[in-house]
């Protein structure tokens, strides 16, 4: 073998162990750089999942307080409208309160109205008139869900009836009502005036 390919073999071996340091190199480099990035990226997504952690307990907080406001606004809501039901209700009680007087006395001229026998034809149209007024108010009422209270033959209950007077009556046994002396009614349950009755012995 001559100096000259001797020298070239070296050239090309040397250059061949050069070029495999410098592969090894890069390739050291390279996954040295992958390593890093891969510890880069996984230290970014435990950043991200801390981060949404947060934003999750956050949101959660968040949803919490709104339920919470919701339903106080709810309760609230509810509240006023019991309210509203109630200042409607004794209204409406104070207004029946106020007529059933109207109504004792329009019953009242009727009850004393002559005989049909003895009532001229002028008078019997007033008469109607009084009837119509009754009957009227007595449908207003019921419309309202006012009911007249039972007396007359009941037992005496002091949940629905005054005793104003008591009278010797044989033929019925003792606290039977045995005459009414003004009408009681009822609102739904409630009691809103009782019917004060005269009642047995």
């Amino acid at each position: 073998m001559t100096k000259k390919a001797s020298d070239g073999k070296e050239n090309c071996t040397e250059h061949f162990e050069d070029k495999e340091k410098n592969d090894v190199t890069e390739a050291s480099t390279v996954q040295e750089e992958s390593s890093q990035g891969i510890q880069s990226f996984v230290s970014r997504i435990v950043e991200l999942e801390t981060e949404l952690s947060k934003q999750k307990e956050q949101s959660d907080k968040y949803r919490d307080e709104l339920l919470r406001k919701a339903a106080d606004f709810e309760n609230f809501r509810k509240q006023k409208e019991r309210e509203a039901m109630m200042a409607s209700s004794r209204t409406l009680e104070n207004i029946i309160r106020e007529l059933l007087p109207v109504v004792d006395d329009v019953k009242r001229v009727l009850q004393h109205a002559p005989l049909d026998s003895e009532i001229s034809v002028e008078a019997r149209v007033y008469i109607e008139g009084v009837e119509m007024v009754k009957k009227n108010l007595e449908k207003w009422l019921v419309h309202k869900g006012v009911a007249a209270i039972e007396s007359k033959g009941m037992k005496l209950d002091v949940n629905f009836h005054e005793a104003i007077s008591q009278i010797d009556h044989p033929e019925v046994e003792p606290d039977t009502i045995i005459e009414e002396y003004q009408t009681g009614y009822m609102l739904g349950d409630k009691v809103i005036r009782h019917a004060k009755v005269i009642v047995a012995k």
